[in-house]
C-alpha cells in the first residue's frame, strides 16, 4: 500500500515531493485541511460581497490595486488574470517540472490561509493522479510577485484552456476535458490570484537541483578518489585531526568520504616512501573545494524546506477582520541559494578539469603521458581534455548571479524582482555540464588505475573501476572516442554509478559520514 502524504498538514521534504511526482506517494487532503480551506474561501467570498478594498479580491493589480471591482465581477476578474499573466514564451518546462509545480502548490495553498476553493485543489490533485499536466514555458518569470506566468501558464487548464501532456503528446485542455467528461473550473473570488503568487517555478526548479547535485557531490568524491588512486596521490590530506582543526561539515565529510573510499587499498600503501613532498591543489585540496560545494547545497538544501512548506501567494487571509497584503511571494529567498548552488556546482567542474588534465601530465611512475603509451601516432586522451575545459568555461558564464539583477515591473509597483527563475534554470544547466566533466574525468580515472595493475584499490573504488570496464575497455591505440564518453557519462547522469558505490558502501564501515549530506 503507497504512502499519504497530507498537503497542508504534513511537513513537504525534497525526498517526498520527488516520491509524489513519481507516484511513488499519494498526497491527498484530510477532512481537518479541508475544513481550514472552506473557512478561508468563505472569508474571502463575505469580503468579495463587502464595501471594504482588499487587494485582490475586490481590488485590480499590480498598479490597478485602487480600482474596485464590484461583487458580480470578481469572478471574471480572476480568470482575466490567468489569461493576461499568461505571456510565457520558449520551450515548455520538463513534465516532471510541471509536475513538482502542481504539487508545491497544492502545499502552500492547502494550508487555508488563500482563499482557495476546495473544488480546485481536488482539480489540481485529478490533474496529478491522471497524469493531464500543464505545460509550461520556461521564459517569462523575474521572479517577483511570484512565478506569475509560468503559474499562469500552469492553471490555464483549470478553466478549460492552455495546453497539457496527456499519453506522451502535448495537447489541448479543452479536448482533453471533454474525454474525461470534465467541465472547467468556474474560479471564485481571489483565487486566480492566489494560484499565480507564489515561487512553485523556482521552487521546483530548486528541488531538482538538490536531487542532481546530491548525485553530483558524491560521483565528485569518487572520481576524485579514483584519480587519486590513479595519480598515487597522498592519502594524507584526509587525515581526520586535519579537518578537525578547520571543521566546515562538508570538508569533514568529504575526508571522511575519501578515507572511506581508499579503506584497504593496495595502491596506497604501494608509494608510502616516494620522494614526492605534497600533490597539486586538484588532489591535495578536495576535502576544502569539495566540502564548500556540499556546504553551499546544504544551505540550499534548508532554505527550500522552508520555501516548499510557506505559503508564499498574496495577500493572506488570516481572518475577515485581517488580511495582509504582504510580499511573501518574493523570490529572492530561494534566488540567493540558487545562485549560490551554482557557482558551487560550477567549481566541482573547475576542480575536476584539472584532475583530468593532471592525468595527462606524464608525471606519475608508470602512467604514460596522454594515458596511453604509444602517443605520436596515437594522441591518447589529449582531446578529452578540450571537452571538460569547454563544458568548464561555459559553466564560468552561467555563473553569473541572476539575482544579481533587477528591473522593475508593473509600472514600478514591482520595483526590486529576484530574477530567481533564470537561477534555477542556470543552476540545472550547469549540474548538466559537470554530470558531463566527471563523467570524463571517470573514463580518463579508470585509464591511469589501469597502469597500476595488479594492485587494486578499496571495495567501493573497485566496484566503481569495474562497472566503467564493463561499459568501456582499456585503450591503448586511438579510437573515437564520443561514444566511449557517452558511455561514462551516462553512469554519472542516470545514478547507476552511485547506486553502484552504495552497494560497495554497505559493505565498509561508513563512521564520519554526516546524515545531513547523505538524505534529502
Amino acid at each position: 500500500m503507497k504512502q499519504i502524504f497530507q498537503y497542508g498538514a504534513d511537513t513537504l521534504t525534497v525526498g517526498k515531493a520527488l516520491a509524489i511526482c513519481k507516484g511513488q506517494i499519494n498526497g491527498v487532503l484530510n477532512e481537518e485541511t479541508r475544513k481550514l480551506i472552506r473557512q478561508s474561501s468563505t472569508v474571502v467570498e463575505k469580503i468579495a460581497s463587502s464595501t471594504q478594498a482588499v487587494y485582490g479580491i475586490n481590488t485590480g493589480f499590480g498598479p490597478l490595486c485602487t480600482e474596485m471591482i464590484s461583487a458580480e465581477d470578481t469572478r471574471k476578474l480572476q480568470e482575466n488574470i490567468l489569461k493576461s499573466h499568461a505571456v510565457g514564451i520558449g520551450e515548455p518546462v520538463s513534465e516532471e517540472i510541471s509536475r513538482l509545480m502542481l504539487i508545491l502548490k497544492l502545499q502552500a495553498l492547502a494550508q487555508g490561509y488563500s482563499g482557495i476553493q476546495e473544488g480546485t485543489l481536488d482539480r489540481m490533485i485529478w490533474f496529478l493522479e491522471n497524469n493531464v499536466i500543464p505545460v509550461v514555458p520556461k521564459q517569462g518569470s523575474v521572479g517577483a510577485s511570484g512565478d506569475l506566468a509560468p503559474l499562469s501558464h500552469l492553471f490555464l487548464p483549470l478553466i478549460g484552456l492552455g495546453k497539457v501532456y496527456h499519453q506522451g503528446t502535448i495537447a489541448e485542455t479543452a479536448d482533453i476535458l471533454k474525454i474525461y467528461n470534465l467541465a472547467p473550473i468556474s474560479l471564485g473570488a481571489k483565487e486566480g490570484l492566489a494560484l499565480i503568487n507564489g515561487t512553485q517555478f523556482i521552487a521546483a526548479h530548486a528541488v531538482k537541483v538538490v536531487q542532481k547535485m546530491h548525485n553530483l557531490l558524491a560521483v565528485a568524491d569518487i572520481t576524485a578518489a579514483m584519480m587519486l588512486e590513479g595519480l598515487l596521490g597522498s592519502a594524507k590530506p584526509f587525515h581526520e585531526k586535519l579537518h578537525n582543526l578547520r571543521p566546515y561539515k562538508g570538508n569533514k565529510h568529504v575526508a571522511a568520504n575519501i578515507r572511506h573510499l581508499l579503506k584497504d587499498s593496495e595502491i596506497v600503501p604501494s608509494h608510502a616512501n616516494c620522494s614526492r613532498v605534497q600533490d597539486p591543489y586538484s588532489l591535495r585540496c578536495i576535502p576544502q573545494v569539495h566540502g564548500a560545494s556540499r556546504n553551499a547545497w546544504l544551505h540550499l538544501k534548508e532554505m527550500l524546506e522552508i520555501e516548499i512548506n510557506a505559503v508564499t501567494d498574496n495577500p493572506v487571509i488570516f481572518s475577515e477582520e485581517l488580511t495582509i497584503s504582504g510580499g511573501n511571494f518574493h523570490g529572492q529567498p530561494m534566488a540567493l541559494p540558487l545562485d549560490y548552488a551554482c557557482l558551487a556546482a560550477s567549481e566541482i567542474g573547475n576542480i575536476s578539469d584539472r584532475r583530468i588534465y593532471l592525468s595527462l601530465e606524464g608525471t606519475t611512475p608508470g602512467v604514460p603521458k596522454l594515458l596511453m603509451k604509444e602517443t605520436g601516432l596515437n594522441s591518447g586522451f589529449m582531446i578529452l581534455q578540450y571537452t571538460s575545459a569547454a563544458l568548464a568555461s561555459e559553466n564560468k558564464g552561467l555563473c553569473f548571479p541572476a539575482s544579481a539583477d533587477s528591473i522593475p515591473t508593473s509600472l514600478g509597483q514591482e520595483d526590486h524582482v529576484s530574477m530567481g527563475s533564470i537561477s534555477g534554470r542556470k543552476a540545472l544547466q550547469v549540474i548538466e555540464n559537470v554530470e558531463k566533466i566527471l563523467g570524463i574525468e571517470l573514463f580518463c580515472a579508470a585509464q591511469a588505475m589501469d597502469y597500476h595493475l595488479p594492485l587494486k584499490s578499496g571495495k567501493v573504488i573497485n566496484a566503481v573501476h569495474d562497472a566503467v570496464r564493463s561499459k568501456v575497455s582499456h585503450i591503448e591505440e586511438d579510437q573515437i572516442m564520443y561514444n566511449l564518453m557517452q558511455s561514462t557519462i551516462d553512469l554519472v547522469q542516470s545514478g547507476a554509478l552511485l547506486e553502484i558505490a552504495n552497494a560497495a558502501q554497505q559493505q565498509v564501515n561508513s563512521e564520519g559520514f554526516s546524515e545531513e549530506f547523505e538524505n534529502y
